[in-house]
């Protein structure tokens, strides 16, 4: 005898039709993309099939998303006259996905316009929108959520732009080095040498959006500092913009003493994933802590990113999914227990 599930129905594929007009070979060619990468790309983050013969396309997939890879290839279509390259894709479907429901409001709604080398850079989600508004409103500004969020980066753009308009006469970027310990003794060179590498994020971000000779000769005048967050002890950040990368890996003691380094007409960015903290066992996170205790604290802003703001790779975000789903299956396993 045949058991079925009544509550579990499959839910059958909607299949749509889609004629891009006027038909424009170049057109359609500049949004395939060379072997149909570009067609790839919007299936994966999606979750549809596209099937194509000329102008006419074949969508698959839930209703939802049918209707917002249709939408997706009416807007890349229309700019396709000259060819469209992978980022723009992939940049364009996150801001399609994260569309405001109003189709008068962009995503960038207000969105604050950074002065930097890269000029077309914005908000590509609302929480990004609302990260730099309150980075430029706030003293302090706490943001959180898992990699790929924009967290850092846009927080480094956000101390160049204010290091341009001279708001800030220079930039101080710290990271904890919780490496820097008995697993990295046995490597040559100083505590400095021994952390570079958990630095060199803050360093490409600078390089992308001020340029290799503009960074190295700031450097040379200490107007852009780059050290371990122990460096930081005992010292007063007068007229700086200060970022704190990986947060989550600060003691408590360590984040009161960060904090208490900002001086007068300093700002302080802290960016954190909680869930990706390497301390100690047992170990409390100072980012934790400082989410508790300075949540109701006027003058501090907090930003708590989700994975619906990941601007990378479509995949990042399906995988931030996945792994949130086993989680949340496993501590359902315990409390059964």
């Amino acid at each position: 005898m045949s058991t079925k599930n009544p509550t579990k129905t499959a839910t059958k594929p909607r299949a749509i039709e889609l004629l891009l007009s006027p038909v424009n070979n170049s057109q359609l060619a500049n949004l395939c993309g060379p072997l149909d990468e570009n067609l790839r790309q919007i299936e994966t983050a999606l979750d549809v099939s596209i099937a194509r013969r000329g102008e006419r396309f074949t969508l698959r997939g839930e209703r939802e998303q049918t209707a917002r890879a249709s939408e997706a290839l009416q807007i890349f279509y229309a700019q396709a006259r000259d060819s469209l390259s992978v980022d723009e894709i992939q940049l364009g479907l996150i801001e399609l996905i994260n569309k405001p429901a109003r189709k008068d409001a962009p995503v960038g709604g207000n969105a604050p316009l950074l002065m930097t080398r890269k000029t077309e850079l914005h908000g590509r989600t609302p929480r990004q929108v609302e990260y730099l508004k309150q980075i430029q409103e706030h003293d302090i500004t706490f943001g959180t959520g898992p990699a790929g969020t924009g967290k850092t980066y846009l927080a480094v753009a956000s101390a160049v732009d204010a290091f341009e308009r001279e708001l800030v006469q220079r930039i101080v970027l710290t990271r904890p080095a919780v490496e820097a310990g008995e697993r990295l003794g046995f490597l040559p060179g100083d505590l400095a040498q021994k952390v570079d590498p958990y630095l060199r994020p803050l360093y490409d971000a600078l390089y992308d959006l001020m340029g290799f000779d503009k960074v190295a000769k700031l450097f040379e005048r200490n107007a852009i500092e780059i050290a371990p967050l122990a460096y930081m002890r005992g010292r007063t950040l007068n007229h700086a913009f200060i970022i704190l990368d990986e947060a989550q890996n600060t003691t408590p003691e360590q984040m009161k003493m960060f904090l208490t380094r900002i001086g007068i007409g300093a700002k302080a960015v802290v960016t954190g994933d909680v869930t990706q903290i390497d301390l100690q066992r047992g170990q409390k996170s100072g980012l934790i802590e400082a989410r508790q205790i300075l949540r109701e604290v006027r003058g501090i802003a907090f930003t708590e990113f989700q994975k619906e703001d990941v601007v990378r790779h479509p995949l990042v975000a399906r995988i931030v999914s996945a792994y949130e789903a086993h989680t949340a299956a496993l501590e359902a396993q315990l409390n059964d227990k």
